[in-house]
Order: structure tokens, then sequence, then C-alpha cells
């Protein structure tokens, strides 16, 4: 009985609660009450203190910058005046240098000769195989042979040498070359005509049948720019003919008092073989491409009978487009003195 009087009393403090609450809403005053649940509580953000680092700085070290060396100009021939005055130790022989190796008499087969000729080779001092050279073809005038510049103890030989030694000029393979193509055993019996027609004929045999057997058992650079023919008197003539007729092949050429038969001349002084033309309708003109890079063009004053050769040709080239030197010197004759000062000149500005 008074477990339920209890039970009684406390329901009935309920509703006395739940009346009061009713009427506290109904007095026009909102209260607005916001629990937040324990796990809703924002906790204020703790910011840690930074504190800045210094930048580190990895030393650097300076590399030290290449200045380039300035790039040399092409090396021009025309702007170097040639030297006439010169010493006579040039072609003399001298202790302690180096004057190469001369192979004799050396045999090739010449399809433009239909008979075996013959040559002269001058190798540089220190030759190897493993070295491409540059080659000199260097052909006689009228009547002489393979062996008139190209010899042991020649001017040719002894200037070459004496200029390597004093670094003057570039090593270079110098070959003698026979003018005379056509059968050997008719070479005595000739007479001037058929001398002058075998004489033309070099003009192929260099390249067709003389370049290939040097290039064969020779270590020889092929390029037009390192290969040049050079010839005197008759010679001279020869070899603006060889030059210009394959100026793919030939990029130096030096004409040393010239016979002036390359082509027709304003003077036909003999009227015989001396004077036919290679050339009837004028030397080829060569492409921009394969224009020589020097033609040399030298007379003595002294010179009995291609003065006015000289100048001709010279004449002729600067019509065509192509540069040329034309020295025309003093006190010199047509003689192997003149041929040695001149090729002292061009072994110079060849293949540089």
């Amino acid at each position: 009985m008074k477990k339920h009087k209890i039970t009684a009393l406390f329901i009935a403090l309920i509703i006395i609660i739940s009346l009061s609450a009713c009427m506290s809403a109904g007095d026009g005053e909102t209260t607005a009450e916001f629990t937040t649940e324990p796990w809703q509580t924002t906790q204020p953000t703790t910011v840690q203190p930074t504190t800045a680092q210094p930048a580190t700085v990895q030393p650097t070290t300076a590399v030290p910058t290449t200045i380039p060396e300035p790039t040399k100009p092409p090396f021009n021939p025309y702007e170097t005046d040639n030297e006439y005055d010169i010493s006579p130790d040039w072609f003399k022989l001298h202790d302690g240098t180096d004057y190469g190796t001369l192979i004799e008499n050396v045999e090739y087969y010449s399809a433009t000769a239909d008979d075996y000729k013959r040559c002269n080779v001058l190798l540089p001092p220190g030759y190897s195989n493993k070295k491409k050279y540059p080659v000199l073809y260097m052909i006689h005038g009228w009547g002489a042979d393979y062996t008139a510049h190209v010899f042991d103890g020649s001017y040719l030989h002894m200037l070459y040498g004496n200029l390597l030694r004093e670094k003057r000029c570039e090593p270079m393979i110098i070959v003698g070359v026979d003018m005379y193509t056509a059968h050997q055993d008719e070479k005595n019996e000739d007479d001037g005509w058929h001398m002058r027609y075998s004489y033309d004929k070099v003009a192929d045999d260099i390249p067709v049948d003389l370049m290939p057997y040097i290039k064969e058992h020779y270590s020889v650079d092929e390029e037009r720019l390192s290969t040049a023919v050079a010839g005197v008197s008759e010679g001279g003539a020869r070899s603006l003919c060889t030059g210009f007729k394959r100026p793919e092949k030939f990029g130096y050429i030096a004409s040393i008092a010239p016979d002036g038969n390359a082509v027709v001349m304003t003077e036909n002084y003999m009227n015989s073989y001396w004077t036919v033309p290679y050339f009837e309708n004028g030397f080829p003109v060569p492409s921009d491409e394969n224009k020589p890079k020097y033609v040399y063009l030298a007379v003595g004053s002294k010179d009995p009978w291609n003065i006015s050769f000289t100048a001709q040709y010279s004449d002729i080239f600067s019509g065509m487009g192509v540069a040329n030197q034309h020295d025309y010197v003093e006190g010199y004759g047509h003689d192997s003195e003149f041929w040695g000062v001149c090729m002292y000149n061009f072994l110079q500005k060849i293949f540089k």
C-alpha cells in the first residue's frame, strides 16, 4: 500500500513539471537553448609557431668560360703578292733537312698512250699510309721528260724539302709527269707535229690513267682542292688544257711562261704545230662550283717567246669570270732559274 502511494506522488510531480513548462512557453518569449553534445565540442585550434629556417645556399663552383679562338678566314692565295727576289739557299741541300723519299721510274699503263709510261714520285718526309695527301702533277717543257723537275737533287726536290722544313708549304706528293703520250719507241723519231699531238694527249692521260694509278699505290686525297697541276713552257699550256678540260678534278693550276697553243691566239707567229689550238672554241667555262681556287700565270721580262701569250691567257680567264694572278717579272728569262722562283710561290699557295 505504501509502495503505491510513492508511485502516485512521483506521477503527480511529473505532471506538475510539465504544466509549468507549458505555461512558460506561452509567455511569448522564446528561449533557444543549444545543447552541444560532448562529441560536438569544437576545440580551439592550436597554431604551432613556425620557426623560419634560413635558406641553405649551395656554394657555386665557377665554371671557367672557354672563349673560342677567332675563326680564321679561308686562305685566299690572291691576297698575297708573289716573291721573286729570293735567296738561292732555297735551292740547296742543307744538313739535317729531310727531303722526303723519291721513287724513280714508276711504270704505269696508259690506255691513252696505248703503252706503258713512266713518272717520278716524290713522297713527303714522314709519309704514312694513315694520312691522305694532296698531289701536285708537274709537267715538263718541250723535248724533256718526267725527270726534268723531279729527280734526286733537282731544284724542285730541294725547294720542296726546304719549304717543308720552314713550314712554308703543306706536305704533298709531287709527281713528275711525262708529257709524251704515245708509243714510247717512237719518241726519238717523232717530228714536231707528231710530238705536239702526243703532248696534247697528256690532258687525258693524267686524269684517266695516271691519277688512278697514284691513288691505287699511294695514300691520296682525291678532292679537287687537294689536286694541282703545273707546267712550264709547252707544259704550261698543257697544264691549262688539263685543268680546264676537267675542272672537277683540279683546284689549282700553274702555267709558267706557257706556249700559245691552248686556244686561238691573236698572234700566230709561226703558223705551225706550235700554235695550233687545243681548244678550237676556247676554254670550257667551269661552273661556279668547279672554278679553280688559284690560277697562276707568270712570265719573265726576258722571255723570247711567251710574254704576249701569258698576258692573253690572263685576259681570256678574266673575261670568263675566272680569277687568276698574272705576274710579269723583271729580269728573268725562259729557263730553270725562273721555273724555280715560280714554284717557290706556287708551292706556298696550294692546298691551304
